[in-house]
């Protein structure tokens, strides 16, 4: 199931797969999203998640 969109709704990342159906969600920042990963800012961190919404990386940013 690959990634259709990410939006950013108020504090949250809503993501959605190629037919509308929301995957998950994540508190943080939307910084960018492929087909199949996601990146939130949450803090001082950019973290990449899955299409499943598994953490695949984290990175300390300024």
């Amino acid at each position: 199931m690959a990634i259709g969109s990410a939006v950013q709704q108020g504090k949250f990342v809503c993501v959605y797969n190629e037919k509308g159906v929301m995957l998950f969600g994540k508190l943080g920042t939307l910084l960018g999203y492929t087909g199949s990963s996601v990146t939130v800012r949450q803090g001082n961190f950019a973290i990449t998640y899955n299409e499943r919404g598994q953490q695949q990386f984290s990175k300390l940013c300024s």
